[in-house]
């Protein structure tokens, strides 16, 4: 029998959850509070949270964060309930990891419906890592690194994301491993004035997302698809106990993010130190290498990737093209003159 938590301080409405629920034939455990709510949750380990806003004590945010943090609670599904239809608020849980959200008033159909889909979706879940693991076990020291990346990759399921859609927010606790199968995806940093630094630049065949699993926190930066892009996904405890178990897969990972470090720590300091111009031209020469082809990416994300004003970016742009380095056709940059960007002077 599934066990739900639920956490809400109006009583009538607590009461009435968790009639429905039983009804269901689901063990329902109740707290008033979001402190009362997290005893419970940390005691009994719930299936599902499903936990009201606003509320004294811990409000509903604070809960979540807490069984976050906690090893044995942390990817129990949550479901917030809100009074509030604006979308701020609904965006707000969702970016602090809820799995969903129920907008108050609603009636018993469409409380169970939100239920039964999301403990569907952990069972679903359950049956996949069982599988994967057991996949994983048969791996052994004959393997290559190439054949033990493809078996990490292959069968996996997968995600669609349109152009400026968000992958995973600053803060958010990674659930998996994040492989391009097509598309083009980046990270980014924003400043207290909404100015966005990309810290980092992926395509096909890259792995994204491993920084936070390698350190075992949250993600650091804001990962946003720049094209219509697919990723696979490998769940955490798969990465997790694939890396704790062969060695060619952590040297691999941890050559990956050495890399990961010495390009960030040479991309800020060319930011910090270089001119206008030899910022923008590292920047083409940064992505014509990355994505090996013409460059046809907005304004505004070449300029965060060159640390720098759109405004200025484009300024840049025209006295390049007026020197034979670059061309633009219909937005699209074409390298013409590599070497030269390459050696101007700061």
């Amino acid at each position: 029998m599934k066990q739900i938590l639920v956490v809400e301080d109006n009583g009538d409405i607590r009461d009435n959850i968790c009639e429905i629920l039983s009804l269901a034939n689901y063990k329902v455990l109740a707290a008033a509070d979001g402190k009362a709510g997290a005893v419970l949750a940390i005691k009994h380990k719930p299936d599902l949270v499903i936990c009201d806003i606003m509320m004294p004590v811990l409000d509903g945010f604070g809960l979540l964060q807490l069984l976050q943090q906690n090893k044995e609670t942390r990817n129990t599904a949550f479901i917030f309930l809100t009074a509030k239809a604006e979308k701020a608020e609904i965006r707000k849980g969702m970016e602090k990891g809820a799995d969903d959200y129920i907008t108050k008033p609603f009636d018993a159909t469409e409380l169970l419906q939100a239920v039964e889909m999301r403990l569907k979706k952990i069972d679903s879940i359950k049956e996949d890592l069982a599988t994967d693991i057991a996949r994983l076990d048969k791996i052994n020291d004959n393997y290559s690194e190439n054949d033990i990346l493809k078996l990490l990759i292959e069968n996996r399921d997968t995600s669609k994301y349109k152009k400026k859609q968000v992958v995973y927010f600053e803060g958010n606790r990674p659930v998996g491993l994040f492989y391009v199968l097509s598309g083009k995806v980046k990270t980014y940093k924003t400043n207290t004035d909404g100015k966005n630094l990309v810290m980092g630049l992926f395509n096909e065949g890259d792995f994204l997302g491993y920084v936070a699993l390698l350190e075992g926190g949250p993600y650091k930066e804001m990962a946003e698809a720049m094209d219509n892009t697919e990723l696979a996904i490998i769940p955490k405890e798969e990465f997790d106990r694939l890396i704790n178990s062969n060695m060619k897969v952590a040297r691999k990972f941890i050559g990956m993010l050495a890399g990961n470090v010495t390009e960030r720590e040479k991309h800020l300091l060319g930011i910090a130190y270089n001119s206008l111009r030899k910022k923008v031209a590292e920047a083409l020469i940064s992505l014509h290498k990355k994505y090996k082809d013409t460059i046809n990416i907005s304004r505004e994300s070449l300029a965060s990737v060159a640390g720098t004003a759109t405004e200025s970016l484009i300024r840049t742009l025209g006295d390049f093209k007026n020197e034979k380095l670059i061309d633009i056709i219909d937005g699209v940059i074409t390298i013409l003159d590599e070497k030269r960007l390459q050696t101007l002077s700061n």
